[in-house]
């Protein structure tokens, strides 16, 4: 039985990952941790790691990059895992992450979606094939509460096609100002806003007379929190280092 605390338990996805939770069998939630503390459930919820009254197999963190520090910090000293699946961390706090992941493992994703990962393979396979001949385009759709853009899952997107293409490309998150044709070697990012979103990203490679499109839509949280809860499961036990969802499919 793996022991799980939920960072941002009072959130919307804390209480999907809760909801998750109780129809397995293979895991439970002992405490959640949220500056707001009020209990929905059969387990306690403190405002700080620190304040935590038994000391959980894994943390799940669905909260907010200023959570970080605080959440690192008990895990390293308490020896616990980490699932992190926050969005719109700076590239300090990813290099604190991967700094903490020499001492504990750490689970880290831009998203916790199988499928959203399959898509980022089927972008690899694409670029390597179509090379330099078409102009890659990524279009991502949340709902209007995200603050950050574009969405990591994007980032992440972009990034793994930009290795597989010996990073020779570059990003462009804005054209409004840019009165110049299209450099060739530039991955366009577009970011849409409005009403309830879950979450669609859509991989654009345009050629000369025919564009291929790649396209996920996640029709609710839930798809996140199952994988946030299989990782924490997969976590409990391995050694420390950066894990993500191609391991968790491997085994």
């Amino acid at each position: 039985m793996t022991k799980i605390a939920i960072c941002g338990a009072n959130g919307k996805m804390g209480h999907t990952v809760v909801s998750c939770i109780q129809e397995r069998n293979d895991c439970t939630v002992i405490s959640g941790i949220d500056s707001y503390t009020a209990q929905y459930a059969d387990f306690p919820i403190v405002e700080t790691p620190s304040a935590l009254a038994e000391t959980p197999d894994v943390i799940i963190d669905f909260s907010n990059p200023s959570s970080l520090d605080g959440l690192l910090e008990y895990a390293l000293v308490n020896n616990v895992a980490l699932v992190l699946a926050t969005t719109g961390y700076s590239d300090e706090q990813i290099g604190k992450i991967q700094h903490a992941a020499e001492q504990i493992p750490v689970f880290f994703t831009f998203n916790m979606s199988l499928g959203i990962n399959l898509l980022v393979e089927l972008g690899k396979k694409a670029a390597a094939v179509l090379g330099g001949q078409f102009d890659i385009e990524i279009v991502e759709k949340h709902h209007n509460q995200k603050i950050d853009a574009p969405s990591g899952t994007a980032i992440m997107i972009a990034n793994a096609i930009n290795d597989t293409l010996d990073n020779s490309y570059h990003y462009v998150y804005d054209r409004h100002a840019r009165r110049m044709k299209r450099d060739p070697k530039e991955i366009g990012m577009h970011s849409i806003r409005g009403g309830t979103i879950v979450g669609e990203h859509d991989i654009i490679f345009a050629g000369n007379d025919e564009v291929i499109t790649l396209s996920h839509s996640a029709a609710s949280k839930a798809v996140f929190a199952v994988g946030a809860v299989n990782a924490a499961v997969y976590l409990k036990g391995k050694p420390a280092g950066m894990y993500d969802m191609k391991q968790l499919v491997q085994e």
